[in-house]
């Protein structure tokens, strides 16, 4: 279906601004990454330089462009809608879970297979392995987000009857958490002590959806002004007289990050970015009634897993095509004509991202749900139906936790690993079981009785 056949069959009661708002961190997430990752060629060689290190006054410009939080609270809202809507329809949390990381997996194992191919042929043909390590980083560099990401989204049902239990208690027990792990780790200088806040701070963010999503955020004018002029002063606070570094994002070599692990202050600014967010609300949901802008938005949501994945790529093609060939000069990161090049070398990036994403983004769309039969109307045995609901909760769990550690394991060596070729087999090996476990859960479910033998129809 066309862009504009999308837009004018949207129903009037989706909040339009919620995909507005994912749009926009995409857009964020690419042109910073663009702006910040530098690749050089010297001397016959590629390396790479961030401009972090090289100029300390941009930490602050990472305030704008660490949008993550925002991700994961449209996800909380949007996890819960569809948890509802699979509940009202009768599904399971397996066969929930399952298409939701569906839609997550598809983009995500193409795009790793097309990595680790593309590093094994390059090392086979005889490419520098530290150039063919460090490409495979760069392009693998956002694969941690997936990994949260798929655990939030299975914890989604428990999380959820929390919030609609204790409501905004459940993030500030978090946060408490958050912070106490915080203190283990900086203070003990043992780093492997915060790593719990990898999943603790990003969870706070969904609780967030989910009360922005039930009202609760936006009951009286003064909660989203809390949240902005709140999260700011605790930004503010804890980057000056706190131990937390200004910069959002990590800086090579600095001792203490905002990001690995997350810590209480880049929660901060998430809260303050909430808080905006539901500020900017008002005005800005009338202009995505226009058609225009409302296709804008739905194209790049469409492509959105594909934008995600992909956008580091252009990066590393357009050096390799531009630099070692003198079509596009190389100034001294952070000078006048380097920052005067940027908007050429995004123009590039630009125009190799879309073509990846009109080669890509089709892989995107989500499977067909099954037609309506008579699963509905016709159940199973119980006891089958019970031993069926056990195998498929057991197997998209263990599928979840094996894939998610088959992500982090990628993202921490790239596509590149000490297998042959340089292929990381552990990740693989880990990736490649979750996706089984997956694919078994769907394939567990017990055959239904036959509408014509039974004389039953839905």
């Amino acid at each position: 279906m066309r862009i504009g056949d999308l837009a004018d069959a949207t129903p009037a009661r989706r909040d339009r601004y919620v995909d507005f708002l994912r749009a926009t961190a995409i857009v964020m997430v690419v042109i910073g990454h663009w702006l910040a990752v530098t690749i050089t060629f010297r001397g016959g060689r590629l390396g790479g330089e961030h401009l972090l290190s090289v100029l300390p006054w941009t930490h602050w410009l990472t305030w704008i462009f660490q949008v993550m939080g925002i991700f994961f609270l449209v996800g909380g809202y949007a996890n819960a809608a569809s948890w509802d809507s699979a509940r009202s329809r009768g599904d399971g949390y397996a066969d929930w879970l399952v298409s939701r990381a569906d839609r997550l997996l598809r983009p995500t194992t193409l795009f790793i297979a097309t990595g680790v191919v593309g590093a094994a042929v390059a090392r086979l043909a005889g490419v520098d392995p530290g150039l063919v390590r460090l490409a495979a980083w760069l392009v693998a560099i956002s694969l941690w987000f997936l990994a949260v990401y798929l655990a939030i989204v299975a914890l989604t049902p428990a999380m959820l009857a929390a919030h609609r239990r204790w409501g905004l208690f459940v993030p500030a027990i978090f946060t408490v958490a958050a912070a106490g792990f915080d203190a283990l780790r900086l203070g003990t200088g043992v780093g492997y002590l915060g790593a719990a806040n990898f999943l603790i701070v990003w969870l706070i963010l969904p609780q967030l959806g989910f009360a922005w999503r039930d009202g609760t955020l936006t009951r009286t004018p003064a909660r989203p002004w809390l949240l902005f002029l709140g999260g700011s002063a605790a930004l503010v606070a804890l980057t000056t007289i706190g131990p937390y570094p200004v910069s959002m994002v990590g800086v090579p070599g600095a001792a203490v990050q905002n990001t690995s692990p997350p810590t209480v202050a880049l929660l901060a600014l998430s809260v303050a970015q909430t808080g905006l967010g539901l500020l900017l609300a008002g005005p800005l949901r009338p202009r995505l009634s226009r058609r225009r802008v409302w296709m804008v938005v739905l194209a790049v949501n469409g492509g959105i897993m594909t934008l995600f994945l992909w956008h580091m790529v252009p990066v590393l093609v357009a050096a390799l095509a531009l630099y070692p060939t003198g079509v596009m000069p190389q100034p001294e990161v952070g000078s006048g004509n380097w920052f005067a090049w940027r908007p050429v070398w995004g123009a590039v990036c630009a125009l190799l991202l879309a073509v990846l994403v009109a080669v890509f983004a089709p892989f995107e769309r989500p499977r067909r749900r099954e037609p309506k039969t008579t699963r509905s109307v016709l159940r199973p045995d119980p006891a089958a139906g019970v031993g069926w609901g056990r195998l498929t909760v057991a197997l998209v769990l263990v599928g979840t936790a094996v894939t998610c550690a088959g992500i982090f394991r990628l993202t921490v060596g790239g596509f590149q690993g000490s297998g042959p070729a340089g292929v990381p087999l552990a990740g693989l090996i880990m990736y490649v079981a979750g996706l089984l476990a997956f694919w078994a859960a769907r394939r567990a479910r017990p055959p239904l009785p036959d509408a014509n033998a039974t004389g039953r129809h839905e």
